[in-house]
């Protein structure tokens, strides 16, 4: 096919004469700052730095594709040794159960063998931030799995959105750089606001899907154990007759996907900045632990070729509606790590390791992912051992081959033959280990056509159509949120040309979108940019919201009880057993950490202190206080935004008569939500199961 024009930066000015600069007594040549012709490190000028070379416009990648190596490894070894993505991490191990086989579609036995379960380790994480930074940021959240299956290590290294910005491997550096902190003054970190993000995400149309996603509630988790899952890239399955089906790999939790305001995770961060660590450790120690659906999308290629958009793509989703998620398993997470470093910091996981049954596609992104992530741990581990710590280590079977020696090598081979095919190994004519044609790795056997050619297929050219889709399928409510977000992020970038082309862009989402955006800038509405491919319209996909698919529960939610000396133990009492009985860890919180003394003169312990367990760190709470409780509090900024922030985060409130002033100081206004707990505990216990979206409007200012 042709190559399709995309968006691209205004043609560069005539280079300028190179410059001398003398460094340790030698003159090198530099271009200045009007030569903006790209090269190689070695001086190579480049044709194409937005489409690694493949076997045609749909084809793999190539492995003689020099550029594309040289600008990953550069960008895989840029940081000794914390990872340059996913760098805050947490982790648990746990179990993967089958619960239908596919052996129609693929020989891969952890498909396959029902009711058999294999050890996992799981592995969630931000992207942007560093191993430092904070849990709760507006950020893309990793979701990686390391199956121990019986096959070898399977691992399934994906997100908490099911696309990406980006659809080939070679720009993933400018991505990462753009995002990350700015090169010269080294903030901000773990965040999207700011100048370099909003520049390149403005010259890359392809980015606007994702960046539908990445303003929207989906980027604001409220516990790791509330997050979907997804594979993101489009791999294959091939059954014992090597016939391929195109395959969506989904995680789904059991507790549904649940997320924060956006002022409450600010809030989260400054209170605890390991709200989500936490929390993860805290539910498993206690028992609660988190469950996630296992289910796929399978595709043969008609059903592909029928779709009206690329599934080599990766920054387009398949809608359910048109091809619904079967489920086939489950994952459960039953046990903390013993050791965070040796487990959680030190694993490493590669879109390589994939049992005999499952392969690859030619998505461009996912063809550069199989080279990056084995060099970049290569890097970050120092070793090609790597696959030798305990963590990485296949355990469902045995790892054997006549690779030797390298750095931290942990075993000790022996024999002296450590080629193959050879006949000396153990000790016998065999010779050790040789390859197994039929029950080994197979590659999908398909036809490679075209041109060697840096293009991008004309299926690719469509940047707009899906972000519309995912815009016009939320609610009203997670609509004027993605439209608040832009709003706030927008105002960080000091360059209003940076800004109008955002708004150029957002015209081809939605027009109501990029006025509501504009309007929130007080900035003019430029007209929309041209697309390299006219948008069109999909039906909508209900699929893709959050609100108003919470399950009816408090299963798995935390719940504060706020009490006074002098309070009444049997209200405390009540709302614990209520909130207990649904499922919820309740936690009661006091002026002082020693706790208090009740009414009938017994002491009663406290898991927090006012200050230090602000109501954000909750997902209800109600205020059990004595009369003269109530007028201390008063006098206490911490006690006034305890009630002030969960009014304003749309969380139920439950009080007794004595806790009024208190809600009148916080300014609560009554709602169905806000409820007097002297007939009982259950009203409240209802309302605290969901947020109180219908305050939203009351509580501040929505673009």
């Amino acid at each position: 096919m042709a190559k399709t024009p995309s968006k691209r930066a205004p043609a560069p000015k005539a280079a300028a004469a190179p410059s001398s600069v003398g460094v340790g007594g030698e003159t090198h040549q530099t271009a200045s700052a009007a030569d903006a012709r790209l090269t190689t490190n070695h001086g190579v000028p480049l044709s194409d730095d937005q489409n690694s070379l493949k076997a045609g416009p749909r084809g793999p990648s190539l492995l003689e594709d020099f550029v594309l190596r040289e600008k990953i490894q550069h960008f895989d070894h840029e940081r000794i040794p914390e990872r340059i993505v996913h760098a805050r991490g947490s982790a648990a191990h746990g179990y993967f159960e089958l619960t239908k086989s596919l052996a129609r579609f693929t020989r891969a036995k952890i498909l396959t063998e029902v009711g058999k379960r294999t050890d996992v380790f799981t592995r969630f994480s931000t992207v942007a931030g560093g191993a430092g930074s904070v849990d709760t940021p507006r950020d893309v959240r990793g979701f990686a799995v390391k199956f121990y299956t019986v096959e070898g290590n399977w691992d399934l290294v994906g997100n908490n959105i099911p696309v990406f910005f980006i659809q080939d491997a070679i720009k993933f550096p400018d991505l990462i750089h753009a995002v990350k902190m700015e090169a010269d003054r080294g903030y901000p970190q773990a965040a999207s606001a700011h100048d370099t993000f909003w520049d390149f995400i403005g010259l890359m149309p392809e980015a606007t899907h994702m960046i539908m996603w990445a303003m929207s509630d989906r980027t604001l988790p409220r516990s790791l154990r509330m997050m979907e899952g997804f594979g993101v890239n489009t791999f294959r399955l091939l059954n014992d007759k090597d016939e391929p089906t195109f395959v969506k790999f989904h995680w789904r939790p059991k507790l549904g996907t649940q997320s924060t305001c956006w002022d409450e995770a600010v809030k989260i961060a400054g209170a605890d900045p390991d709200f989500h660590r936490r929390d993860l450790h805290e539910a498993i120690a206690a028992g609660a632990f988190p469950e996630w659906e296992f289910g796929v999308q399978l595709l043969t290629q008609a059903e592909a070729d029928a779709l009206p958009f690329d599934i080599l793509d990766a920054t387009k989703l398949i809608p359910e509606e048109l091809h619904p998620i079967e489920v086939v398993g489950r994952m459960v997470l039953d046990r903390n790590p013993d050791n965070f470093f040796a487990e959680t910091e030190q694993s490493a996981f590669l879109p390589t390791n994939v049992p005999p049954g499952i392969d690859f596609s030619e998505d461009p992104l996912l063809q550069g992912r199989l080279f990056s992530y084995q060099d970049t741990q290569l890097s970050r581990l120092g070793t090609v051992n790597f696959h030798q710590l305990p963590i990485n280590q296949a355990k469902g079977c045995p790892f054997q081959n006549m690779q030797r020696d390298g750095h931290m090598q942990m075993q000790i081979p022996k024999g002296r033959a450590n080629y193959e095919p050879n006949s000396l190994a153990a000790g016998g004519e065999d010779g050790g280990p040789r390859e197994d044609p039929q029950g080994g790795f197979r590659s999908a056997s398909l036809q490679a056509e075209g041109p060697k050619a840096r293009l991008r297929a004309e299926s690719f050219a469509d940047h707009y159509s899906q972000a519309r889709l995912f815009f016009r399928s939320q609610t009203p409510i997670e609509q004027a949120h993605i439209a608040s977000a832009l709003v706030f992020e927008l105002p960080k970038c000091s360059f209003e040309h940076v800004r109008a082309r955002i708004l150029a862009n957002l015209q081809n989402v939605d027009p109501d979108l990029a006025t509501r955006v504009a309007d929130g800038l007080s900035a003019s509405l430029p007209g929309a940019s041209a697309p390299a491919a006219k948008p069109f319209d999909m039906d909508p996909s209900p699929a893709l919201r959050i609100v108003g698919k919470y399950p009816d529960t408090l299963q798995g939610r935390t719940l504060a009880i706020l009490v006074t000396d002098g309070a009444d133990r049997a209200v405390v009492t009540g709302v614990r057993a209520a909130a207990e009985a649904e499922g919820a860890t309740v936690k009661i919180v006091a002026p002082k950490v020693g706790g208090v003394t009740l009414k009938d003169g017994k002491r009663l312990a406290a898991d927090g202190q006012l200050a230090g367990a602000p109501s954000v760190l909750f997902d209800a709470v109600a205020l059990v206080l004595s009369t003269d409780g109530c007028a201390q509090l008063l006098r206490e900024s911490a006690a006034v935004d305890f009630v002030s922030n969960a009014f304003v985060h749309l969380k139920a409130i439950g009080f007794t008569p004595q806790a009024q002033p208190l809600l009148d100081r916080a300014g609560v206004a009554p709602d169905a939500a806000i409820v007097d707990m002297s007939g009982g505990a259950k009203p409240f216990i209802v309302s605290a199961r969901g947020r109180q979206w219908d305050r939203e409007p009351k509580v501040r200012t929505l673009a």
